[in-house]
C-alpha cells in the first residue's frame, strides 16, 4: 500500500485514532497526578521522604508485571481497559477525604492502585493493539504513542502543580478521575472483531503452560527464548538503568557543572521532552526502513552521546545532550515494544508485555536510588562518562548482531495467532 505508515495512514485508522484520544486524555491526568502527589504530600507532611516516596508507590507495582499481565491473557481485553478505567474514575475521588498528614496513608493506597491498574492498562493494550492494528503500521502508532505521552509530560506536570496549588491535591484527584472515564469511553467506541477481544473467560488453559504459577512466568520464558526479543529487552533494560543514573546527576549537572539554580533543571528536562515528542514522530519511518536492533542500537548510541555531553561545562553542551537523551530512549522502547507486539503469541501477550515492562523499567527506578547516591560521593562528570561509555557498548552489541538485510522489520509478517501457539 502506497504511503502505508505514515502518520496520516495512522489517524485515518479508527481504531488508531481512538486508541491515540483515550491516550492522550490519560496521559494527561497521569502526569499531572504525578507530580501534584508529591507537592500535596510534601505540603501535608513537610517531609521531603514522604513526597519522593510517592514516586516509589507510583512504580512499586510493575514489579508485578508477570502476574497482573496475566490478566490480560485471561480476560477479554477491551472490557478489561474500559473496567480499569471506570474503577480508577471511582477510586480517585476518596482522596478529597484526604485535609491533613493522618490522611496521607490514603494517598499512597491509592498510588498503589494507580500503578497497578497502569500495569494491567498497558498489558491489555499492548496485546489489543497487537491484534487491531495493521502491523506495518504498528511501528508508527507506537512511536505515535511515545509522542503523546512524552507531549502531555511537558504540560501537564506544569497545570497539575498549578490546580494543587490553588485547589488541593483533591481538585487534581477529581482531574485525573475524569480523564480515566473519557479514556474508558474512548476505548468502549473500539469496533473489534470478536477474535482480538482475547479470551472469553478468566483463567482459561493455555498449550503455554497456563497452570498456576508456571504460566505467570510464561511471558518470561518468551522472552527468554526469542532471538529478537532477548537482546532487545536486556540492551534495553541497560539502557534504562544507565537513564536512571544519567537522571539521577542533572541536579549536579546544573549546579556543579553549569553554575546554574536547581530551576534549570526543569530547562533541560524541558529540552529532553521536546526530543522525545520527536523521537515519536521519527520512530514509525525509522523502523519501517530498519530491523528493530539497528533502530535500537541508533537509540543507545545517541542516548549515550547526550549522556556524555552533560558531562561537559557548557549551557549549549547540556542541552544538546538533554535533546540527544530525549532523542534517543523513545526509539530503544519503541523497538523493543514493536518487536513484543509482532514476535509473541496472543495466548501469552499480555504476560510477556508487562514482563518487558517490568524489565525495561524496575531498572530505572533502582537506578534512581543508585545514582542519588553516587552523586552525593563521586564527580558526576566520571559519572556521566561512564554511562556514555557503557551506552556506547550497549549501542555496538546491538549493531554486531543486527541482520545486514530487512529481517526483522515491522510488517515482515502478521502477529502471531492463538492457533500458532497453541500447535
Amino acid at each position: 500500500m502506497k504511503g502505508i505508515g505514515t502518520t496520516t495512514t495512522v489517524l485515518r485508522d479508527r481504531n488508531a485514532r481512538l486508541y491515540l484520544s483515550g491516550t492522550l486524555v490519560s496521559d494527561f491526568g497521569t502526569a499531572a497526578l504525578w507530580l501534584a502527589a508529591g507537592v500535596w504530600v510534601k505540603t501535608l507532611t513537610g517531609s521531603d521522604a514522604l513526597a519522593a516516596l510517592t514516586s516509589f508507590a507510583l512504580w512499586v507495582p510493575v514489579l508485578a508485571g508477570p502476574a497482573l499481565g496475566a490478566l490480560a491473557d485471561r480476560l477479554p481485553r477491551r472490557p478489561l481497559l474500559v473496567a480499569v478505567g471506570l474503577v480508577m474514575a471511582a477510586v480517585l475521588p476518596l482522596l478529597l477525604l484526604v485535609d491533613s498528614a493522618r490522611g496521607v496513608w490514603l494517598v499512597f493506597a491509592v498510588l498503589l492502585l494507580y500503578g497497578a491498574a497502569g500495569t494491567v492498562h498497558d498489558a491489555a493494550e499492548a496485546a489489543l493493539v497487537a491484534r487491531t492494528v495493521d502491523a506495518r503500521l504498528r511501528g508508527h502508532f507506537n512511536g505515535l504513542r511515545m509522542t503523546a505521552a512524552e507531549a502531555m509530560k511537558l504540560v501537564a506536570p506544569l497545570a497539575g502543580a498549578g490546580l494543587c496549588a490553588r485547589f488541593g491535591g483533591g481538585a487534581v484527584a477529581l482531574l485525573d478521575a475524569a480523564t480515566f472515564a473519557v479514556a474508558a469511553l474512548m476505548f468502549g467506541l473500539l469496533r473489534l472483531p470478536a477474535a482480538a477481544e482475547g479470551p472469553r473467560l478468566p483463567g482459561r488453559r493455555e498449550a503455554d503452560g497456563g497452570r498456576g504459577r508456571g504460566g505467570l512466568a510464561a511471558g518470561l520464558r518468551v522472552l527468554r527464548d526469542s532471538p529478537v526479543l532477548r537482546p532487545l529487552v536486556l540492551a534495553g533494560s541497560a539502557v534504562m538503568l544507565l537513564a536512571g543514573l544519567n537522571g539521577a546527576a542533572i541536579y549536579a549537572v546544573a549546579d556543579r557543572l553549569l553554575g546554574r539554580a536547581p530551576a534549570y533543571v526543569g530547562v533541560l528536562y524541558a529540552v529532553q521532552g521536546a526530543g522525545s515528542v520527536a523521537a515519536g514522530l521519527a520512530a514509525g519511518p525509522l523502523l519501517r526502513r530498519l530491523p528493530e536492533r539497528a533502530c535500537a542500537a541508533l537509540g543507545a548510541a545517541l542516548f549515550a552521546l547526550g549522556a556524555g555531553a552533560r558531562a561537559l561545562p557548557y549551557d549549549a553542551a547540556a542541552l544538546c545532550g538533554s535533546a540527544a537523551v530525549g532523542l534517543g530512549l523513545p526509539l530503544v522502547l519503541t523497538a523493543a515494544l514493536t518487536a513484543v507486539q509482532r514476535e509473541t503469541p496472543d495466548a501469552v501477550l499480555g504476560r510477556t508485555a508487562a514482563t518487558a515492562n517490568t524489565l525495561l523499567f524496575a531498572p530505572n527506578a533502582v537506578a534512581i536510588a543508585l545514582g542519588a547516591g553516587l552523586a552525593a560521593v563521586a564527580d558526576v562528570r566520571i559519572v556521566l562518562a561512564g554511562v556514555a561509555g557503557a551506552g556506547l557498548v550497549v549501542a555496538g552489541a546491538l549493531a554486531r548482531g543486527t541482520p545486514r538485510c530487512g529481517a526483522g522489520r515491522p510488517g515482515r509478517e502478521e502477529p502471531a495467532t492463538e492457533e500458532k501457539a497453541t500447535a
